[in-house]
């Protein structure tokens, strides 16, 4: 009875395939760095989105001075946003260079 079991087990493959294939391989580290990246890059593209929309609104500020200075407050918002952003991508490096660990894709060397 146990053979049994044990054959119709190896018989039946549970293992994606196909485009699914690389499901298996997926860890709690790959998905830690795929979110640190992810959230890098919309950060990054919601401080440019700002910028711009700063910009818009400098442009139709029609020279009154109030509108002109929020939107000179959120470029300079946005700006400050995008150094941080660049700040954090470039600590993540300098960790990576200086420690050997890859945040990115988060392999850590062994002792």
């Amino acid at each position: 009875m146990r053979n049994l079991t044990v054959l119709a087990a190896e018989q039946i493959n549970l293992k994606p395939g196909g485009e699914f294939g690389k499901l298996g391989e997926i860890t709690i580290p790959a998905i830690v760095s795929a979110l640190i990246r992810f959230a890098l890059v919309i950060a990054a593209l919601v401080a440019f989105a700002f910028l711009i929309f700063g910009g818009i609104k400098w442009i139709t500020s029609g020279g009154d001075k109030e509108q002109t200075t929020k939107a000179q407050g959120t470029i300079t918002a946005a700006l400050i946003g995008l150094v941080i952003i660049f700040a954090a991508w470039a600590i993540i490096k300098l960790i990576e260079v200086f420690f050997g660990v890859s945040i990115l894709t988060l392999t850590i060397p062994s002792i």
